[in-house]
C-alpha cells in the first residue's frame, strides 16, 4: 500500500524522524495560507502523487512569497503530471504540499526495504541523494553502501554510526544522521513496511539531517494489523478495476495487451501469460481467482474484465485440484448469466472431474472454445481474437 510523501511525514514524526515543516493544501488559497504561516522566505510547493520523478515534471516548484505560493498551486492543481513512473497518461493533482525552504548543504540517501534473499533488512544509502538509486547502482556500485540489520537485536548504534561516517559526514551531523537512521529503522519496523525511501536526506547548514521526501510504502500483509492505515489509502492514486478486484480477494494487475487471463494460482497465471506472449500476443492481466473459484468470485472476474476495454479475448485457465472442475465449469455458466460477455472466451480445465467439465461447457449456451492443454488454449485464444 503506497501513501502520498506528507502522509509518510506525519507518519515518521511520530517516530522522531525529523522532516520540514509543512502541510497539505488542495486550494490556492490554502496554500497561500499556509506559506504564509510558515514565514519563511522560501517555500516550496509539491505535488502529491504516487509516483517519483516529479521535479523533472514540474511538480515541484519554489515560491518567495505567499501570493507566489498560491499562482503555483492554481498551476498545479488539477494539471495532468506525467514522470517516468506514471506513465505517458500521466496522473492528476489534486492536492499539493507546502513545505518551509531549507538552507541545504548536501543532499544524501537513505532508503530501507526487506532483502528477501536474506530475510532481513536492508539500511542503503548514499552520498548521491536527490537522484535515482537504481542510476547510481548501475553506474557507480561502490557508491550505495548496504547494512543488514539482524532482527534478532534491531539496529546497532554502531551500525547507525557506520551509515553516517560513510555518508562522509563529520562533527555534529554524525550525530544527528546516527539517530536519523534509528528512528527511521524504529519506524520501518512498527508500521510494517516494505519500502522506507528518504530521496534526497538533507544536511543543512545548521548540521541538522531532516528528510527532505519521504517515500513510505506498507506490507498490504500486514494491514490488519493497522486499521488505521485504512484513513490513508487515496483510490484516485490506484487502478479503479484493481481496487474492484481487492473488494472480492481477487489478485488483479492491469497490463497493457489484449487477451484477459483468468487463472488459480499465481504460477499458473505466469505461465499462462507467458504462453499467450509464445502464441503472438500480449496479456490484458494478471488475474488470479484463487482455490475456490466460486461463481461469485468468477462473475467478479468477468465483471472486472470486461470492464477493460482493451480485452478482445478472453482465457480462462484452471486447474482442480481440490475445487472439482465441473463445479468450476457450472460457476462459470453461472457467472455468464449475470455478465455480459461479448468477446470469445476459451476454457482449459484441467483435474478433477475434468471430462465432466468439458461436457458442461460443450452443452451450455454460450459458445465456449474448450482445449485440453494450455498451450492449445493460448493457440485458440490468439486464434480467436484474429477472427
Amino acid at each position: 500500500m503506497k501513501i502520498h510523501e506528507y502522509q509518510g511525514k506525519e507518519v515518521l514524526k511520530t517516530y522522531g524522524v525529523p522532516v520540514p515543516r509543512g502541510q497539505v493544501a488542495k486550494t490556492p488559497d490554502e496554500a497561500e495560507q499556509i506559506a504564509r504561516e510558515l514565514g519563511t522566505n522560501v517555500t516550496v510547493i509539491k505535488a502529491q502523487i504516487h509516483a517519483g520523478g516529479r521535479g523533472k515534471g514540474g511538480g515541484v516548484k519554489l515560491a518567495t512569497s505567499p501570493a507566489e505560493a498560491r499562482q503555483i498551486a492554481e498551476q498545479m492543481l488539477g494539471m495532468t503530471l506525467v514522470t517516468h513512473q506514471t506513465g505517458p497518461e500521466g496522473k492528476k493533482v489534486l492536492q499539493v504540499l507546502v513545505e518551509e525552504g531549507l538552507e541545504i548543504e548536501r543532499e544524501l540517501y537513505l532508503g530501507m526495504v526487506i532483502d528477501r534473499a536474506v530475510g532481513r533488512v536492508v539500511v542503503m544509502a548514499s552520498a548521491q541523494g536527490g537522484m535515482e538509486i537504481e542510476e547510481v547502482a548501475v553506474r557507480d556500485p561502490d557508491a550505495v553502501m548496504k547494512v543488514h540489520v539482524d532482527p534478532a537485536v534491531g539496529l546497532m548504534p554502531f551500525q547507525a554510526n557506520q551509515i553516517a561516517f560513510g555518508l562522509d559526514l563529520d562533527g555534529p551531523a554524525v550525530k544527528s544522521c546516527a539517530k536519523f537512521v534509528r528512528n527511521l529503522y524504529a519506524a520501518f519496523v512498527a508500521c510494517d513496511a516494505s519500502l522506507a525511501e528518504i530521496n534526497p536526506l538533507v544536511v543543512t547548514k545548521n548540521a541538522e539531517v531532516l528528510a527532505l521526501d519521504a517515500k513510505i510504502n506498507f506490507d498490504d500483509n500486514a494491514l490488519f494489523r493497522h486499521p488505521d492505515y485504512a484513513d490513508l489509502r487515496d483510490l484516485n492514486e490506484e487502478d479503479p478495476l484493481e481496487t474492484q478486484a481487492a473488494k472480492h480477494d481477487l489478485s488483479y494487475i492491469k497490463l497493457d495487451g489484449e487477451i484477459g487471463c483468468m487463472v488459480n494460482g499465481a504460477g499458473l497465471a505466469m505461465a499462462t501469460m507467458d504462453l499467450v506472449k509464445l502464441a503472438g500476443s500480449m496479456p490484458a492481466n494478471f488475474l488470479d481467482v484463487g482455490g475456490t473459484a466460486d461463481v461469485e468470485r468468477v462473475a467478479a472476474a468477468f465483471r472486472i474484465l470486461m470492464s477493460d476495454s482493451h480485452v478482445r479475448a478472453v482465457l480462462v485457465n484452471i486447474f482442480g485440484g481440490i475445487v472439482r472442475c465441473d463445479r468450476v465449469a457450472n460457476g462459470i455458466i453461472e457467472a455468464m448469466k449475470t455478465v455480459r460477455v461479448n468477446v470469445p472466451v476459451v476454457v482449459r480445465l484441467q483435474g478433477t472431474n475434468a471430462g465432466e467439465a468439458r461436457q458442461v461447457l460443450q452443452a451450455a449456451d454460450f459458445p465456449f472454445l474448450v482445449a485440453d492443454e494450455l498451450a492449445e488454449a493460448a493457440r485458440k485464444v490468439v486464434a480467436a481474437l484474429r477472427k
